[in-house]
């Protein structure tokens, strides 16, 4: 065994060939990928994720959103050059096996099932609160404890008990209260609670039905669900516009960047997805003009909505009032439109309906790919002979999200959903950066557009922290004087970015590097340093669980490793 092994690649014309008997049905157009991209996109983050992300950023979440739109579209534009290159199903684990290695493609397609299956499990939990709210709005209550986690009702069970011991202090919501029904008053076989979030399971049973029967059924309702969230969209912006106080904008970023930034984690949430569009180019008539184009079509059209609703909602109310699971329908009860809080109910229905269907369909099609490659069994990679899509991968997939609906939390899911797909990024535009040789960049096909990074990265990076540390010199200086034995673990992955930086801009100068990747990989690993240690901690688990199936079945069945 030798450590050259471990990263054997792959070429285009090779990984072509091997695809070119499974033939997976060819039916969606540009229009269809874009449709596809924005069911993926507008989803859990418009309509639960923004509230937060608007009560500790203000006005200038708004920002944010455009700040975190661009890291996407650059990010996008080396998904859109490798899907145009290499139109075949996998996504960044078909890339990165052209680009690094055996090794590196299994821990990347390890890796996107944190943002598809796991992130679907987020989705999953998100549409059922929406869908259980409006039951009730509409006077068909569920029982609270079919409609919530066993472990999330425990832990807020036991919270009250150590309240009324006094043992501690804490501020319960009315979903805590919720919670503690839940428990209370669930029925019990031999001692053991029967709570379980029903509609989140039924949910993923029927997308996953719906994804198995075939791609044109899902691309056709995934149309309707598209059209029907967008109209609500743009309903509440055209009506809440009416609705602005200017007062409220007032301060602008009222706690500061550091503020903002602290919605990172859930205004990138609301922009996972647009990948997805790559893991159907081989259903796709023409990938490598259409792929491209509805990435960034997708960006654009979701970018508008995102910075147009967080000004609305931020205009409309105080920015500390919307830290709540769902602001949208929040913010018009509080003026009395309750006929549009119940349309608000009822789209952000069919827009997290319909990125599950998008992830859905993403994530069987990268376990077909790596099944084709021998690093899972063969069956993952049958396509049904009637209904054209990867059905083992399918069903595998539909349990994969469903048994932890069981017990993950919301919370724990998104974090893990967002640190996966963080890294998914960056390792594509590290892709485009470093292998841009082994790709067929003909006329044919797109192309990132080239620019020379060799001063400009050095000198931009230089003139930001320059600026930094002039404007907010306490936050800058402080943060290296309070490092110490305590402090070191949560500072890691801001010192990590640092040294990153200073490695960077050497390379860019002495290797002039292509300046659109290299920005696209700063900003990814820049969005990684705010996220908390505790969510690299869960990440590193999930890739050792990986590479341990990597050594004990991939390394000894690799169709590459076995032909060369």
């Amino acid at each position: 065994m030798s450590y050259r092994d471990f990263f054997v690649k792959k070429n285009i014309s090779q990984i072509v060939s091997e695809n070119s008997h499974n033939k997976l049905a060819k039916v969606l157009t540009e229009k269809d990928l874009t449709s596809l991209g924005i069911a993926a996109i507008i989803g859990a983050g418009i309509f639960s994720t923004i509230g937060e992300a608007c009560a500790v950023g203000g006005a200038a979440t708004s920002l944010l959103f455009v700040f975190t739109a661009f890291a996407c579209l650059l990010s996008a534009l080396c998904y859109a050059e490798f899907a145009s290159c290499v139109p075949v199903a996998g996504s960044a684990y078909t890339y990165a096996y052209v680009s690094f290695g055996e090794l590196v493609a299994w821990i990347i397609g390890w890796d996107l099932m944190m943002e598809y299956a796991i992130g679907n499990i987020a989705v999953a939990i998100s549409w059922s609160d929406y869908f259980t709210s409006l039951l009730q709005n509409l006077g068909m209550p569920l029982p609270e404890y079919l409609c919530i986690d066993y472990l999330s009702a425990e832990r807020i069970y036991h919270k009250i008990q150590m309240l009324g011991r006094g043992v501690m202090n804490y501020n319960f919501t009315q979903a805590d209260y919720e919670a503690w029904r839940a428990w209370m008053n669930a029925p019990q076989i031999s001692g053991f609670r029967i709570i379980l979030d029903v509609p989140a399971l039924a949910i993923n049973i029927f997308i996953t039905w719906l994804v198995l029967i075939g791609i044109k059924e899902s691309k056709s309702t995934g149309n309707v669900l598209v059209m029907v969230k967008v109209a609500a969209i743009l309903l509440v912006i055209a009506v809440g516009i009416s609705y602005i106080n200017p007062q409220n904008w007032n301060p602008f970023a009222p706690n500061g960047i550091s503020g903002v930034l602290k919605g990172v984690s859930g205004v990138f949430f609301a922009y996972i997805g647009f990948d997805a569009i790559s893991t159907t180019t081989e259903e796709s008539i023409n990938p490598s003009r259409d792929v491209p184009k509805a990435m960034v079509n997708a960006l654009i059209i979701c970018t508008l909505l995102y910075v147009a609703i967080s000004l609305v909602i931020t205009g409309m109310a105080h920015y500390s009032e919307l830290s709540v699971g769902d602001p949208l329908a929040y913010i018009f009860e509080k003026y009395d439109l309750k006929w549009l809080a119940v349309i608000i109910s009822l789209s952000a229905v069919a827009a997290m309906t319909s990125v599950l269907l998008v992830f859905q369909l993403g994530q069987p099609r990268i376990l077909m790919s790596m099944s084709r490659d021998g690093l899972l069994p063969k069956i993952f990679s049958y396509v049904h002979p009637k209904y054209k899509t990867p059905w083992y991968s399918t069903w595998v997939t539909g349990i994969i999200v469903a048994l932890p609906i069981f017990f993950l939390n919301h919370e724990t899911v998104t974090d893990l959903s967002v640190t996966g797909t963080l890294f998914a990024f960056a390792i594509v535009c590290a892709g485009i950066l470093f292998k841009r040789s082994v790709l067929d960049t003909s006329k044919d096909t797109f192309k990132v557009p080239v620019y020379s990074s060799k001063y400009i990265f050095p000198s931009t990076v230089l003139v930001l922290l320059i600026l930094y540390s002039t404007l907010y010199k306490e936050d800058f200086f402080g943060f290296f004087l309070t490092i110490n034995a305590k402090t070191i673990l949560t500072k890691l992955p801001i010192i990590l970015f640092l040294l990153y930086l200073a490695v960077m801009s050497v390379v860019c100068y002495r290797k002039d590097l292509s300046l659109i990747p290299v920005l696209g990989l700063t900003i990814n690993v820049f969005l990684l340093s705010q996220l908390k240690v505790e969510n690299w901690m869960r990440f590193l688990i999930w890739l050792v669980i990986g590479l341990i199936i990597y050594f004990c079945y991939g390394y000894h069945n690799s169709v590459m490793r076995r032909n060369k």
